[in-house]
C-alpha cells in the first residue's frame, strides 16, 4: 500500500503545469494582449443662480474620463479548421463558375440567330445537282 501511494503522489507531482500548457500555446501562435481604452462620459449639470430676485439655472457640461482594461485573445486556427475553410471557399468558387456557365448558355440560346432551315436544304440540293451535272457533263463533252 505504501509503494502504491508513493507512485500515485509522484505521478500527480510530475503532471504538466499550467505554465507548460501556456508556453505550448504561445509557440503555436496564441496571443493575449491586455489593452486599455479611454471612454469620455459627458453629462449636463445645472446650478441655480440668483440674479435680481430671480432664479436662473446655469447649465454647463462636465466630462469624466474612464479607463477600461480588457484582454484581446487571438487563438490560431487548427489545420482541420483551415482545411474546412479552404474547401468551402473552393466550393463557392466552383458554384459561381457553374452559375456563370448556365447564364452564358441561356444567353447563347436567347441570342442565337434564327435562320431558315429550308434555305439550308435548298443550298445542299443545288450543290448536289451541280456536282452531278459536273460529273455527267464532263463525260458527255469528252
Amino acid at each position: 500500500m505504501g509503494k502504491l501511494s508513493i507512485l500515485i503522489i509522484s505521478i500527480l507531482l510530475y503532471s504538466c503545469s499550467a505554465q507548460f500548457h501556456l508556453n505550448k500555446a504561445i509557440k503555436k501562435g496564441y496571443k493575449c494582449e491586455e489593452t486599455g481604452d479611454t471612454i469620455r462620459i459627458m453629462s449636463v449639470d445645472s446650478v441655480p443662480i440668483i440674479i435680481n430676485d430671480t432664479i436662473v439655472w446655469d447649465k454647463f457640461i462636465t466630462t469624466k474620463d474612464t479607463v477600461i482594461q480588457y484582454k484581446n485573445v487571438y487563438v490560431p486556427k487548427t489545420r482541420i479548421q483551415l482545411k474546412r475553410e479552404y474547401k468551402i471557399k473552393i466550393k463557392t468558387i466552383y458554384k459561381d463558375k457553374v452559375v456563370e456557365k448556365a447564364e452564358a448558355k441561356a444567353e447563347g440560346k436567347k441570342n442565337r440567330p434564327k435562320g431558315n432551315l429550308n434555305l439550308l436544304f435548298v443550298g445542299v440540293g443545288i450543290g448536289l445537282l451541280l456536282s452531278w451535272l459536273w460529273k455527267n457533263g464532263i463525260k458527255s463533252i469528252i
